[in-house]
């Protein structure tokens, strides 16, 4: 006697396991994102107008963008390859299993760590009376008369490096423990050294996720606005701080501006994201 038959799924059935997806989606991610466009083409007077888009091309947004721009590439490559020397070493560099568990914990927390918290612990650290500027002065070595600031493109970098290489560590590190061991014993049995090894079979594997995590950073830094205020005051004119003074700032007041600023930002995150999947998408064919 042949057993039961499971009834055929029905379309119906397979959209409804997705409303849930599809609600959260609209709540939070559709609908914002509508709401902004259209409030980006508000004008002052209360009707609508491409007036908005247009200023997106002067000179104080194109340095804004600029600004965020340069920020974000400079800590997504830095974090990009100092991270993932890191993950290198977890994975293979023989170390004991509870090095790896204390570091990706210790990645995993320091990668949420963001906004007035991290500003502030820099501060009391490498500020003009911080921690470790006082030590040096013990030796004689005035770190600001030397030209270091925290308050400047090098003292945010640093800032931002330091949820940025945790994130790598953390993305990257399933890549890397994706290596099948069967490749490196392929080319050892025909006779390619360790050098040849990584040039010619792992990199080229792994440069779709390294290049596709550097991307996710990028994002991550580019979206970044408590952790630059809190530190620079808007001494740095970012995109995020340039939307905060045009929408709740007593001087720079044109809220449509900043919606239109922050529509641009959502097409360079879209163009971003769009960037990340196509290299994940190649990436799984190797690691999978």
């Amino acid at each position: 006697m042949g057993g039961a038959q499971r009834p055929p799924r029905t379309q119906f059935g397979n959209w409804l396991g997705l409303l849930p997806f599809l609600i959260f989606s609209s709540l939070f991610l559709i609908g914002p994102t509508l709401i902004l466009g259209y409030r980006s083409l508000e004008s002052s007077g209360g009707g609508l107008t491409l007036d908005n888009y247009r200023q997106l091309t002067s000179d104080t947004v194109i340095n804004a963008y600029a600004m965020s721009i340069r920020i974000s590439l400079t800590t997504a490559i830095l974090g990009g390859l100092i991270g993932f020397l890191v993950a290198w070493v977890i994975s293979m560099g023989g170390l004991p299993p509870r090095f790896r568990m204390i570091t990706t914990t210790f990645s995993g927390v320091a990668s949420n760590f963001a906004g007035v918290p991290l500003a502030s612990a820099y501060v009391f650290t490498l500020g003009r009376v911080g921690l470790v500027t006082a030590l040096f002065e013990l030796f004689g070595v005035d770190l600001y008369k030397s030209g270091f600031s925290l308050y400047s493109f090098l003292g945010l970098t640093l800032v931002y490096l330091y949820f940025q290489i945790p994130l790598m560590v953390l993305t990257i590190l399933p890549a890397l423990d994706g290596l099948k061991r069967e490749w490196r014993e392929a080319a050892e049995n025909l006779g390619a050294t360790r050098a040849q090894y990584w040039r010619h079979v792992a990199l080229p594997i792994l440069t779709p996720s390294i290049l596709g995590t550097m991307i996710l950073l990028f994002g991550n830094a580019f979206g970044a606005h408590a952790t630059a205020y809190a530190l620079t005051g808007g001494l740095f004119t970012l995109a995020t701080l340039l939307i905060g003074q045009q929408i709740s700032g007593d001087v720079l007041h044109n809220p449509g501006l900043g919606y239109a600023v922050a529509m641009g930002m959502v097409f360079i995150m879209a163009v971003s994201i769009s960037f990340y999947s196509i290299l994940q998408r190649r990436s799984e064919r190797w690691l999978r």
